[in-house]
Formats: C-alpha cells, structure tokens, sequence
C-alpha cells in the first residue's frame, strides 16, 4: 500500500470519529471482534454526536469529498433501501455541498475565457446559483440579452479525486483478495468503469458535447428539454449554458401546489429511459433529482450531462430481448439470453436457473411501484446471482444506476404507476421497428456507400484467397509427404529396435545354456 494512500485512510478514520460514526464501522463483520478495544481510542473524546446521525453521515460525505458526495447521491434515490432520516438527509447533497469562493471561480473564468468578467458577460452573480462535487454555477446575462448560468470546476479537484480513486483501488484488491463475492463483482473493474466516469466529469467541454448530441436527439421533444450550449464561452474548466426555468423534481409540495400532472410524469420518465436507451443508445447517466425540472404540466428539464452512457450493439440487442421475455414472463428465454451472452456459465443448467429467476421475478410482477420491496427484491436478486456465478457487467454499471434513478423518481411522483405495462408498448415497438423489411431495406442502403467502397477491391481479395487456398493444399499434401516419411523411419528404428532386443536374448540364452 503506497504511503499517500495510507495517510489517506487515516485521514477517513479521522474524519467518521470527528463525526461519531466509528461506531458504524466497529459494527461490520471485520471489526466486530475488536470494537471494544474503542474505548481505549486516543481520538474517542473528539467524537461529536450532537447531531442526528443523517446529518453527520452528510457532513462525513461532505468531508471527504467528491467522490464520496457521488457515492451520497447515488443513494439518495433509494428510499426504499434507507431510514428516512438518512434519505432526507442525503437528498441535500444534490446541490447543498459548501460553495468554494467566489472570487476564485471569477479568477479561473477570466483565466481560461482569456477576458475580465465585464468583458464576457453583461451581468454576472457573483453568489453562486447551486454548489455540486465538482464545480458550482452561477447565474450570468449574455451581451446579447440571454440568460445564461456559468458552470466552474472545482480548484484542485483532479488531484483529490486521484487520490480518491487510488484509494478505492486499494480497497476493491483487498476486498478481491478476502471476500470470495468482490471477484463474481469485479470489483476492480467496477471502480475502473467508475473512475472513467469520474474523469470524463472533469471535462466540460466533453459535457457540452453531451448536451448537444442529447439536445438534437430530443428536438422539438414534447417530452423532454435540453438547454443550448454557448461554444464561444465554454472551456475544459468553463462551461456556458442557456438559464432553465422549472421546479425540481424533488420538490412534490411545490409540483402539487402548481397543478403538475404526476401520472403523465412518471410515464414519460420510463418513456425517456427507453428511448435514450434503446432508440438513440445514448442515455443520461446522472438523472438524480438535483438534475431534473419539470415545465408545468408535465414536461422534464435536464442538465449536468458529465456522465452519459452507451451500450454495444450485442448489449443493447440482449437487454431489450430481457426485458421483453421478462414482461411476457417467459422466464426460461430469460436464462437462456444470460447464458447466450456470457454473463452466466453455459454450465449452468437452465431449467434451475429459470426456476430461480421465476421465484424472484413473479412475485413482483404487475404490482404497482408502492407495493415492491426493492430492498427484498435486490436482496433475492444478489442471492440468485451468488448461487448461478453470475458475473457483474462493468459496462451495464451506468445503466442499473440509472434505471435506479428512474425508478427511485417514479416512486416519489407517482407511486401507483405499473411499470410493465408503461414499458412493454415502447419495447415491442422497438423491436417491430428493428425486425421489419423496412428497417432491413435502411441497413443495407446505410452499408451501400460502404460495399462501394470495397467493391473494385473483391477480384483482388478473391484471387488471394484462391492463391492462399491452392498455397494451404501444396502444404498440407508436403506435410503429409513429410508425416508418411516420418512414420516410415519410426517403423524401421522400431523393428531395428525388436531385432537388437531378440538378438540379445538368443546371445543370453545362448551363453547359459553352453555354461
């Protein structure tokens, strides 16, 4: 273990004791044995639990930086999975984290736009709109009239999350080396995925490219709204976007009080979900509350497009044929497609793993979001998964996050909507579309230009294959000249060999009897 990331550890066994929240950790298995030796702990007396435990298990996440605030945001949308008191604390680490100085993002704005202040914005807040883990924004006027919020990494936040990030490592090869369970997860590979995420959000101009490539794939959308992105003002560290109107998601009061349409709400959300995913395969990856607006009645507002996902051809294709099976409960179809596409042995043997994706899956079936436990179906899930060794897919990490964002937002807005039969008419579609002679005819006429590209090169590509193919027919008669010769010594040092034996045993003989 290198020794910054030591310092590292002991600075995050600091900061939970500043915290009180040592004891959480004496609790798990590891440290059970030796917790009560806690009270002898020279850093016991600095605990502080005047507040309530949400509230320094916040500061703690707080503390510790960016990466662990993401970690906070991740599990602010599963309700269902913590004590209340926890999620409602959590939920304010979607834009609450503490604004670094205003003067300093002024200085890194004028720094990277090469201009003062005055020169590039007609007005400029100097008190900052929203604070997240990595950057914090600010409300600004265009020259030219428009309203427009300026996005501004955080100072010196590459290093810390490097420093972060080596510590996650160290922990997933420990946790590979000790808990039979972290090699089926893959840990290492999952902090990988996690970490490539990570670094991509350190990029803005990476994420106006996202905004704009998500802007044109929901144009003139009634559905969805993407706000425009201003190049001229935009920078690695620098981001320009057009100023949104609407009320946070998370906000249900104020939704009720202005009359907002839930149902339709959280049928459009499953209808974005799949629509980013299976028809533009390209799908925001960060839709916690903080990210989400509605425009009354029923019309979503995204931003913060740091992290967005793709999935290859062959995962699309098997997650949409998932789905399906799973919605028409065609559990053996299920096991098979996991068995087709790697993620579980093809020793495995199918009836026994249908059985056990039926006894998790039916239960829940048709049931309203209100009335699943997806602390108990997770549960099922990951001892289903432990029993058949079914492997986690690093790649499908963004998109289970996401489908647990979608569904933790579904739950909050309208809790009675059916979510099978919002998503299977989108599916079926999906696949109609896919599988028609219409949608034949437009991959190949996408593959003509490419055919005709290749096409005056076939006769040459030809005779080479008929020249390598009479070359594979001269080698392989030679070697079978070669083998017959071969076998043909072998013979003759073999009978050489039984001759030299039986002369030898005529010469023994020989010399006994004539004694």
């Amino acid at each position: 273990m290198r020794l910054k990331t030591l310092f590292r550890l002991i600075h995050i066994h600091w900061v939970f004791i500043r915290h009180g929240l040592d004891e959480l950790v004496l609790q798990t298995p590891f440290m059970r044995p030796i917790r009560y030796l806690a009270i002898f702990s020279p850093y016991a007396r600095f605990k502080n639990e005047a507040d309530s435990r949400g509230v320094r298990i916040r500061r703690t996440l707080e503390d510790l930086g960016a990466i662990y605030v993401k970690f906070g945001q991740a599990l602010s949308t599963r309700k269902d999975l913590l004590p209340d008191d926890i999620a409602d604390e959590l939920v304010k680490l979607q834009d609450r984290v503490p604004p670094f100085s205003s003067d300093l993002a002024i200085g890194i704005i004028e720094k990277a736009l090469g201009m003062s202040i005055g020169e590039a914005f007609a007005e400029f807040d100097a008190e900052p709109l929203a604070s997240a883990s990595v950057a914090q924004v600010h409300t600004a006027k265009l020259h030219t009239g428009e309203e427009v919020v300026v996005k501004v990494l955080r100072p010196n936040i590459a290093p810390r999350i490097a420093s972060d990030m080596a510590l996650l490592y160290e922990l997933a090869r420990i946790a590979e080396r000790f808990w039979v369970d972290a090699k089926r997860l893959r840990a290492t590979e999952v902090v990988a995925e996690f970490e490539k995420t990570t670094l991509d959000e350190l990029d803005l101009m990476r994420e106006g490219a996202n905004a704009a490539k998500l802007r044109r794939n929901f144009e003139n959308s009634e559905i969805l709204y993407v706000p425009e992105i201003h190049w001229e003002f935009t920078r690695k560290n620098v981001l320009v976007m057009e100023r949104i109107h609407g009320i946070p998601v998370g906000e249900i009061e104020q939704l009720k009080a202005a009359g907002a349409d839930f149902k339709s709400l959280a049928e459009r959300g499953v209808e974005i979900f799949f629509t980013q995913v299976f028809r533009d395969n390209f799908f925001h990856a960060d839709m916690h509350p903080g990210n989400i607006f509605v425009e009354l009645p029923d019309k979503y507002i995204a931003v913060d497009f740091g992290i967005v996902g793709t999935l290859s051809a062959s995962d699309q294709r098997y997650l949409a044929e998932n789905f399906l099976a799973f919605f028409n409960r065609d559990y053996r179809r299920v096991a098979e497609m996991h068995v087709e596409s790697g993620w579980v042995s093809s020793s495995v043997r199918i009836e026994e793993f249908e059985a056990a994706i039926r006894s998790v899956c039916e239960p829940i079936f048709e049931k309203p979001l209100k009335d699943i436990s997806f602390g108990q179906l997770l549960l099922r899930l990951f001892q289903t998964a432990r029993r058949f060794d079914m492997h986690v897919q690093p790649q499908l990490v963004l998109l289970q996050k996401t489908l647990l964002n979608i569904e933790g937002l579904g739950r909050q807005l309208y809790p009675d909507l059916d979510l099978w039969q919002t998503a299977k008419p989108f599916l079926e579609s999906w696949f109609q579309e896919r599988l028609s002679p219409k949608a034949k005819i437009k991959k190949l006429i996408k593959q003509l230009p490419d055919f005709a590209d290749q096409f005056p090169e076939i006769p040459s590509l030809l005779y080479k294959a008929l020249d390598n193919a009479a070359h594979a027919e001269r080698r392989a008669e030679m070697q079978q000249r070669e083998f017959a010769l071969l076998r043909e010594q072998m013979g003759k040092q073999q009978r050489g060999q039984l001759w030299a034996i039986l002369m030898g045993a005529v010469m023994i003989c020989a010399a006994i009897w004539l004694r």
